[in-house]
């Protein structure tokens, strides 16, 4: 992964504890939904918070976190399990067995202005979060790891890891914001106001796992042919790795392995943030949308994703008969029938599916691109939601960095900045690098309302070309 290269002050951990719900609950099997069993990783996220006029001293912001997250894990205490291979069908579960979280400590003498633009990933962030080895074994895996680390300057840091089996993003930030009210260094006026906007949360997964009808995969296709062809995404997946083959086989002559042709190395992409402010996307909606634009509605994400899918492809170069395909993760919470819960903390994001030809797409106008994004939105249905868990129930394996493929995933609705961990909002938050490096996260901005932070990983190739493309009409 390309970024930044300095040379920082160390950081030194000066504590490490497991952290354990401060009422725990006789010990209980949780099953998983297949969209819990997809990517069962921890996902980090790194929290900065600027000094303030009060000085906290490194013991009482550790030791408010440390009794904050006890209290927290009490009523979302999966967070305090391990997830367990079910001896009867080898699938992952969660064993909710008060296991307890990781909780560390750290200082170093870097300042927080010393590593630039906080919008712009940077290696160092990485030392920002703990990182347990994985021995293979999933049930010594922790599903909750949090990291504070001050800085020479009397700002803080706060990484913290979730495991995507145990949270969606939604989740996620609903459990941050819940374990951020239970804290003390702040005032109480604001965190009783905030608890009382926090649901319940609710761990069962029994809505979801009942529209799975578990039908077989067929062992010659390796997939269930009975939904797969019914899911866009996942059928687009499939042709997006047949065409890769397809050119694989063509360079077999070059001596590259299958496996890497049509693809590119994780560490191959730079990331890149892009902060969209509110005048330039609504320069962008005026451009692209003119006189349509009273009659036409659309979202900010939808005309931004569409821009976003031509800018990317155009940069790429890529020949027009190749497939395309632009995916962007939907919320189904509110599209199951009923609805899944309030508070519901587990997965619940499918993947929506458009796929053309480059050649169409450079010709697709992006009124018709917004129109098409409307229409894979109103395609996940629950009957959608049952046919892609269906499918999922073919064996899965890690998905290359296909660079036909735009993966999208909308943030703005989680507002992580205003997590309230210690004196405030924290001046930026940033993730580390996904497991697919080139998706597109949108990301409220912290600085100005409705504006979106935009990150994304690019082939050093194809930056300045994206850059170009992608900018030129938002000024």
């Amino acid at each position: 992964m390309a970024t930044q290269h300095e040379n920082y002050s160390p950081i030194s951990i000066t504590k490490r504890v497991s952290v354990f719900p401060k009422s725990p609950l006789p010990p209980q099997l949780l099953r998983l939904s297949n969209l819990d069993r997809q990517c069962p990783i921890l996902m980090y996220l790194v929290f900065f918070y600027n000094p303030c006029r009060k000085i906290f001293s490194g013991d009482s912001v550790f030791g408010s976190l440390k009794s904050s997250l006890e209290e927290t894990l009490s009523v979302w205490f999966p967070a305090a399990g391990r997830l367990s291979l079910n001896p009867s069908d080898g699938k992952l579960d969660l064993w909710c067995n008060n296991g307890g979280a990781i909780l560390v400590e750290a200082v170093t003498q870097a300042r927080i202005s010393d590593l630039g633009d906080l919008k712009e990933y940077n290696e160092f962030h990485e030392k920002l979060v703990f990182k347990p080895a994985f021995n293979g074994n999933f049930s010594d895996m922790p599903l909750l790891v949090a990291q504070v680390t001050r800085f020479g300057c009397g700002g803080y840091s706060i990484g913290v890891g979730t495991s995507h089996s145990l949270f969606d993003g939604p989740a996620v930030f609903d459990f941050l914001s819940a374990w951020a009210s239970n804290t003390t260094m702040v005032g109480s006026t604001g965190l009783d106001r905030r608890r009382q906007h926090n649901p319940v949360p609710v761990h069962d997964r029994a809505m979801l796992l009942s529209c799975m009808r578990r039908q077989p995969a067929s062992p010659n296709s390796g997939r269930n042919p009975s939904s797969a062809s019914r899911v866009a995404a996942i059928e687009h997946l499939y042709q997006l790795i047949k065409q890769a083959a397809a050119s694989d086989w063509n360079h077999v002559s070059d001596g590259k392995k299958l496996s890497h042709v049509g693809s590119s190395s994780q560490d191959n992409f730079v990331l890149k943030t892009f902060h969209l402010s509110v005048s330039m996307i609504e320069s962008l909606k005026r451009k692209i949308l003119g006189e349509k634009r009273g009659s036409l509605s659309c979202s900010s994400f939808e005309v931004v994703a569409a821009h976003l899918w031509k800018a990317r492809t155009k940069a790429l170069g890529l020949r027009k008969e190749r497939m395309v395909c632009l995916q962007f993760a939907v919320d189904t919470r509110n599209k199951m029938m009923p609805p899944l819960p309030p508070g519901f903390s587990g997965n619940a994001y499918v993947l929506a599916s458009i796929a053309l030809s480059a050649g169409e797409l450079e010709e697709e106008s992006h009124d018709r691109l917004i129109q098409r994004i409307k229409e894979a939105k109103n395609s996940v249905t629950a009957e959608y939601v049952c046919e892609y868990m269906e499918a999922l129930e073919a064996p899965q394996t890690g998905l290359p960095p296909i660079k036909e493929l735009t993966l999208v995933s909308d943030w703005t609705k989680m507002p992580f900045h205003k997590v309230n961990f210690i004196h405030g909002e924290a001046s930026f938050v940033s993730p580390l690098v996904p497991p697919i490096s080139q998706v597109a996260y949108f990301m409220h901005s912290p600085t100005e309302n409705k504006s979106v932070d935009l990150r994304i990983g690019l082939l050093p190739q194809t930056l300045t070309a994206f850059s170009h493309y992608f900018l030129t009409s938002m000024k």
